[in-house]
């Protein structure tokens, strides 16, 4: 089942364990990118905080090695990608899900209709952290992006019942994340097998 705007704004504004922080409980868009509840999601913005993608050292982009290297960071109202190219920011907003509840990502029309993709994959159920978002510019010239705006659309998805471990009980390695955070490996154990 989807949740429609009034089970949102319950959520949202829980006393004890708030879903979404700081929630717009209404449709902002005056002269501006929309964000805030809509009838059946969350329209989010983007913070002033980006790593910009740079190539200038011929990096290589290991998900397995990571290096932030490979990135210019940012703060700004307005932050320009490169043609081809993309930047990591995040969501104003910070997220708590519930258990119940898995969240899925959609970017702005807007954007997408400049070429410009947001990719972020689902909020498993009890995450909880300020959201990741990377920006593709798809586009030959370079493109804006327009920090305290609305970026991208999540639909919140409730299940039958609740799931048998969720991100929380496994020490999902994103969670609590603040800020823009690079990708992470999980360790390996060195206690033998």
């Amino acid at each position: 089942m989807i949740l429609p705007d009034k089970t949102i704004r319950t959520l949202a504004q829980d006393p004890d364990r708030p879903m979404i922080e700081p929630f717009a409980d209404r449709q902002h868009g005056n002269g501006m990118i929309s964000y805030g509840v809509s009838s059946y999601g969350y329209d989010a913005r983007v913070a002033d905080e980006f790593k910009i993608f740079t190539n200038v050292d011929s990096a290589v982009i290991d998900p397995k090695n990571f290096s932030d290297e490979s990135f210019v960071e940012r703060k700004t109202d307005v932050c320009i990608i490169p043609p081809n190219s993309f930047a990591l920011a995040r969501t104003v907003e910070y997220f708590r899900i519930p258990r119940d509840t898995l969240v899925i990502c959609l970017g702005k029309s807007t954007y997408a209709r400049c070429g410009i993709i947001v990719n972020v994959t689902p909020l498993e159920p009890e995450w909880e952290g300020h959201v990741t978002l990377e920006f593709s510019n798809t586009t030959p010239l370079p493109a804006k992006i327009y920090a305290n705006e609305g970026a991208c659309q999540f639909l919140f998805l409730r299940g039958e019942d609740t799931c048998d471990i969720s991100y929380a009980d496994r020490d999902g390695k994103y969670q609590g994340q603040r800020g823009v955070t690079l990708p992470r490996m999980i360790e390996k154990s060195s206690k033998a097998a």
